[in-house]
């Protein structure tokens, strides 16, 4: 009989891709992948190790495995990821219901691991990180219409709050012709969509290519595949945004104009004790700019409040900063003290309700702000790839070039007007919008053509 193996991918993106190359692995050695990793032989937890909140939730997801475990609905539990490659040998102490603890070097011996969990071994394995192979074959974990596309891990910047560089490594960037073959591959596949990620996408090919940002090269090279309609960039830094980046964007139609930009802070304070870069004044300069060179971008960041030593001046300063900008969208989350960090021993460590609310206070702002410009949109006929259908809402939904998948920016819900042809997952439709609802957007299809 099979064994079979299913995973349950936490964290971002670049995990998950890991996630999909071990899988990949599995079922090219004979494994049986269900979609539901409840339902197999082995569970494969692929943990998120960056802040508390998310090493609870896979903490969580190990319990809860456990519980079947013990119910006898699955025979070994496999614990892989940034998590397991931050804590080792403590995850196996602190959580004995684990079968095997392996960290991300270790990814190309997930089969072994897990044939040895299923016999008993208790392995544990913790190769180089340098071993995470940067490509390979992947089991897509996404629909096929849209995928991610890791072009580089890693990571070389040092915030002094982020524990990344000492999980994954430093900087190490992929070829443009291995990215622009998977880019192929995935499209031949079904994806209309593809999105490129790393820790900094930004600094694509400084390591490999004499010190120079290769991203806008890149983006050219991609936007000559045919049947690619979208593509995506995520965790831009402000350090790296160049003229041409921002040129190749404004000129080829395939790059969306959308930049996830995480910025963190405006304080010069603040980010300095950050180890990042510049200034309010600075960074609304630059805001400026990318907003003149790219007409219509749609402006993503990602704020942290509560930062040691973060003065009541600091968090008005932030949100002076955020109320002039009018980010399109935005996430705040508060300071997580991640031990072996430089700013978990900084003084002035701001008490856990206060950093709550401060953050409570930013998003209740962006939301009221997004529900406006949502509104504002109506009469509005957008290009939207479409994504399903919602049973709970009884409608379509998708997402449009302003919207990365996940959840992260919210949803188009639409209605079919009687008579029109239902809407093909996976393929772009053109909605007319006429209200935003809790800051998702609503609309009705609009009459195909030639119809």
């Amino acid at each position: 009989m099979t064994e079979s193996v299913g995973m349950v991918s936490l964290g971002c993106a670049k995990n998950q891709v890991d996630g999909e190359m071990m899988l990949a692995r599995l079922e090219k050695d004979g494994w049986m992948v269900k979609d539901d990793a409840a339902l197999a032989d082995v569970a494969i937890v692929n943990t998120c190790g960056f802040i508390q909140s998310a090493k609870q939730e896979s903490i969580n997801e190990i319990l809860e495995l456990a519980r079947l475990k013990k119910e006898g609905r699955i025979k070994a539990i496999v614990v892989t990821g940034c998590m397991a490659e931050r804590y080792q040998t403590e995850l196996m102490q602190q959580l004995p219901e684990c079968d095997a603890v392996c960290g991300i070097g270790a990814d190309t011996d997930i089969s072994i691991i897990c044939h040895a969990a299923l016999a008993g071994a208790k392995p544990e394995a913790f190769p180089e990180k340098d071993k995470l192979p940067l490509c390979g074959e992947r089991r897509l974990l996404t629909p096929s219409y849209f995928a991610y596309l890791k072009i580089a891990e890693g990571c070389d910047n040092r915030c002094s709050y982020c524990a990344i560089p000492f999980i994954r490594g430093g900087y190490r960037s992929r070829t443009m012709e291995s990215i622009e073959a998977e880019a192929r591959t995935l499209v031949k596949n079904g994806a209309k969509e593809i999105i490129l990620i790393a820790q900094d996408t930004t600094k694509y090919g400084w390591d490999i290519y004499d010190h120079k940002l290769m991203l806008p090269q890149l983006l050219r090279r991609l936007c000559k595949i045919d049947g690619l309609a979208w593509i995506r960039m995520l965790y831009c830094y402000p350090d790296y945004m160049t003229d041409e980046l921002l040129d190749t964007m404004a000129a080829e139609p395939k790059v969306l104009s959308y930049i996830d930009l995480p910025l963190q802070h405006c304080s010069q304070h603040i980010l300095t004790a950050m180890h990042r870069w510049g200034n309010r004044e600075k960074l609304t300069a630059l805001l400026a700019h990318i907003r003149e060179k790219v007409p219509g971008v749609t402006l993503r960041t990602t704020l942290i409040t509560g930062f040691p030593g973060e003065t009541e001046e600091d968090f008005t300063e932030l949100c002076e900063f955020v109320k002039e900008i009018k980010f399109d969208r935005l996430g705040c989350f508060p300071y997580s003290q991640e031990e072996g960090t430089e700013a978990a021993q900084m003084p002035n460590q701001i008490e856990d309700d206060v950093k709550q609310h401060r953050m409570e206070l930013i998003m209740e702002d962006q939301m009221n702000r997004t529900q406006t410009a949502g509104e504002a949109m109506a009469g509005q006929v957008q290009t939207v790839l479409c994504e399903g259908w919602d049973r709970y809402a009884e409608c379509w939904f998708g997402r449009n070039a302003a919207q990365a998948p996940d959840d992260i920016d919210g949803k188009v819900y639409f209605t079919v007007p009687k008579g029109e042809k239902k809407p093909v997952m996976g393929t772009f439709v053109r909605v007319n919008l006429t209200d935003c609802v809790d800051g998702d957007l609503v609309g009705e299809l609009c009459p195909q053509k030639g119809e």
